[in-house]
């Protein structure tokens, strides 16, 4: 695969074909209401932390995107005091809307996401993904990129406290988890973990509609794709999903 990666501002005709990519995302995770509302002003308000990446062989003149980063920019050291935050995902992305809203200078660069077109799976572009990522924040002055990352093999097992997932190792030493073994090789280091880095809240009518399954007992419900189980209050009427991330900085 002959891939081309570049960024969205110096590609803006790749704006719409980006959300074209075939995914795996579970149904759940795009009722996020923080993602819902601002995932889409990524592209708009920071399009040069959105890199594309397409298949120069392919037959589609260059328009078909396999893969795509969204990254963020946001005022991390001022404020310091609260380091890394618990709410992982979320609150990266609400501060860097906010520091940008007001005009705050921004020293850090967080990733936000890195997906991959089911066809071109398989081949690292991942991992190119993220080398590109970490070059785009490098080239633009900053010295570090940090990563609330959503461990790729976490929802195999979801009983397993994060904490204890996050830190498990093979014999050499890398992570267990697939897409964090990748960010640890490209140098990053897992430095804490967001145990609520995303929450999804709905009607237990609409957990059945996302998920296919009935809701129809008290207590927690595995379902395909979640990290953790969902918490469900059928008397009540609603599931809440609080999904953990791992915290890896990357040191430029």
């Amino acid at each position: 695969m002959n891939l081309k990666i570049t960024t969205l501002a110096e590609r803006p005709e790749l704006g719409d074909p980006l959300w074209n990519m075939v995914e795996d995302w579970p149904e759940f995770i795009l009722h996020d209401p923080v993602g819902w509302s601002l995932i889409g002003r990524i592209v708009a308000d920071f399009p040069e932390y959105v890199l594309v990446a397409t298949d120069e062989d392919s037959a589609e003149e260059n328009t078909k995107v396999v893969a795509r980063a969204f990254s963020v920019p946001l005022a991390l050291r001022a404020r310091a005091e609260t380091g890394l935050p618990d709410g992982g995902w979320d609150q990266v992305l609400l501060w860097a809307f906010s520091d940008l809203r007001h005009g705050k200078a921004a020293d850090t660069v967080s990733a936000i996401e890195i997906t991959v077109d089911e066809a071109a799976r398989g081949r690292g572009v991942s991992g190119r993904m993220l080398a590109a990522m970490r070059d785009n924040a490098r080239a633009r002055g900053f010295h570090e990129v940090v990563a609330p990352v959503r461990p790729s093999a976490k929802h195999l097992e979801p009983a397993t406290p994060i904490d204890a997932y996050a830190h498990r190792t093979r014999e050499d030493g890398l992570p267990h988890d697939p897409w964090l073994r990748v960010h640890v090789r490209a140098g990053g280091v897992i430095e804490k973990i967001a145990h609520a880095s995303m929450t999804v809240s709905g009607s237990t009518a609409q957990w059945r509609e996302w998920t296919g399954l009935p809701f129809d007992e008290e207590g927690p419900v595995e379902v395909p794709g979640a990290l953790v189980p969902v918490h469900c209050e059928p008397e009540r009427g609603y599931g809440v999903y609080v999904e953990p991330n791992v915290w890896v900085r990357h040191t430029l």
